[in-house]
């Protein structure tokens, strides 16, 4: 079977789905990988890397998806919302695609690729299992945006991060707040703390208290209690705006006496939470700095602009998105390997081998045959139940 990496055509995206170091793992398992001219060349890995690998290099996007069984995206149709539906008519019916679809954004999206006839693999549904650890694309990113997010507030923060005892004084550290203590939110802990800030941290769910404490931070404990704080995949849950009420107002105090908070509270398929809300900006010293993570699905700052920077009552607030593609040498890389590895796991003698009963496979595929087959998704989406085959 041929695999097939075009370029990524999302604006602004450097990242790649596969890199050359990583191509003998597909061609060990009897497949072929061609790839898209230029694909690498924003992350830093050049034509040449990739055919000494043992890679064919083709001309054009056409050529990938005229050729290829199986393609591997990083922002597929779905995640790219600016230029990824020009990709759906050179789809061809049977052909396994792979990579972030964001399928809980829309349910007229998936139908659409569901019409084409491919067998469409979401990652970011990749079970949260020891045995699928290896393969979660979701995590792999989610770390590089934490350390990202912490740099971005390190530069636009007046202050340095660490204390310093000096011949002019003693420098106190910086104060960093972390709002969600997912994949994103541990790594920004963590890369905070080397930096010398003084990190606290809190998350709905009391489960993460032991994570934030292990890399140096202090857990703000707030008396109230989520119902159901996290599903059976470990993703923190919705809870109702009563719940949220109270949250923003035990936070404020927090908030204030901090100078950056980064936001990393996300639930999957919705928007994300209000946290911050502008009064609690308004209370903050002049000068500190909001990343906001969740920026693009809402924000959770009442006041972030998605993909803009402003600053409001002298607090700058960084509303940037697709963090993980300014970091696209390591991201490319953790996420090549993420890849390589689910496909591996479905190839056997060349070929892909679906197994229904197989929790990574069930849960992670999306389309087959014109229909969404994900019992997940039908399940949110209100589809009926597909008819049992033999």
């Amino acid at each position: 079977m041929i695999v097939g990496v075009p370029r990524e055509s999302y604006p602004g995206e450097r990242r790649v789905a596969m890199i050359p170091a990583a191509v003998p793992m597909l061609t060990k398992a009897g497949l072929e990988v061609i790839i898209e001219a230029g694909a690498g060349a924003a992350a830093g890995y050049l034509d040449a890397d990739y055919t000494a690998k043992g890679a064919k290099i083709v001309a054009s996007r056409a050529d990938v998806f005229g050729t290829a069984e199986i393609v591997l995206q990083v922002l597929c149709y779905g995640s790219n919302d600016r230029t990824g539906k020009a990709d759906v008519p050179l789809y061809r019916s049977g052909q396994a695609l792979i990579g972030f679809l964001r399928p809980l954004g829309s349910l007229e999206t998936v139908q659409e690729i569901a019409s084409k006839g491919v067998m469409a693999f979401s990652v970011e549904l990749m079970p949260r299992t020891t045995r699928a650890q290896s393969m979660d694309a979701l995590s792999s990113m989610g770390t590089i945006c934490g350390y990202k997010a912490v740099l971005l507030a390190a530069d636009k923060l007046p202050r340095i991060f660490p204390m310093l005892t000096t011949a002019a004084g003693t420098i106190m550290p910086s104060r960093v707040f972390i709002i969600g203590c997912g994949v994103a939110g541990l790594q920004a802990i963590a890369t905070a703390k080397r930096l010398g800030a003084v990190v606290s941290a809190y998350d709905l769910r009391p489960v993460v208290k032991e994570q934030v404490q292990s890399l140096g931070g202090r857990f703000v404990e707030l008396p109230i209690e989520a119902s159901n704080a996290q599903d059976a995949r470990g993703y923190a849950t919705a809870q109702g705006e009563e719940f949220y009420r109270k949250q923003r107002n035990l936070l404020g105090k927090v908030v204030a006496e901090s100078d950056v908070v980064i936001t990393a509270a996300v639930i999957p398929g919705k928007k994300s939470p209000t946290l911050v809300t502008k009064e609690m900006v308004a209370n903050m010293a002049p000068g500190s700095v909001i990343v906001d993570l969740a920026a693009e699905r809402g924000g959770n700052c009442e006041l972030t602009q998605a993909e803009h920077t402003i600053v409001e009552h002298g607090v700058t607030i960084d509303g940037t998105i697709n963090l993980a593609s300014t970091v696209p040498y390591h991201a490319s890389q953790m996420y090549a390997r993420n890849l390589a590895t689910f496909l591996v796991y479905m190839v056997k003698d060349g070929k892909l081998q679906l197994n229904p009963q197989d929790e990574i496979m069930r849960e992670t595929l999306v389309t087959q045959n014109g229909e969404i087959v994900n019992a997940r998704l039908r399940e949110i989406y209100k589809l009926p139940a597909l008819a049992a085959k033999s």
